[in-house]
């Protein structure tokens, strides 16, 4: 190997801005409208519902609502926030998660 043609080893850290780029560019707008979709005094049903939006691919900010409790005694538990423009989806998506599974086998029973 000549002199000049020394082969660079890459180091731990090395191109790190580059993959962190794309990072920046999905910054939340702080300025964006967010709406409340659920609430829940159960951190359990509010995490199941979270991980439904997350697997719907709806961007969605879990928020406990105990920071309201110095104002409104007896108020806490669990908030969801989504850009105003997922609202409506994410909306029915929870609705259908709260109809009962057998619905529309009920309804078939009771006509036969």
């Amino acid at each position: 190997m000549a002199a000049g043609s020394l082969r660079r080893i890459p180091r731990t850290g090395d191109g790190m801005a580059e993959r962190n780029a794309p990072a920046e560019e999905r910054r939340p707008d702080p300025n964006e409208k967010l709406v409340k979709i659920f609430d829940s005094e159960e951190e359990s049903e509010a995490m199941v519902v979270k991980g439904l939006l997350d697997s719907a691919g709806i961007e969605n900010d879990l928020a406990s609502a105990s920071f309201l409790q110095d104002a409104f005694p007896g108020l806490g538990g669990m908030i969801i926030l989504v850009r105003e423009e997922d609202a409506e989806k994410a909306r029915s998506l929870i609705a259908e998660y709260r109809r009962p599974a057998g619905d529309a086998q009920d309804d078939d029973e009771t006509k036969s």
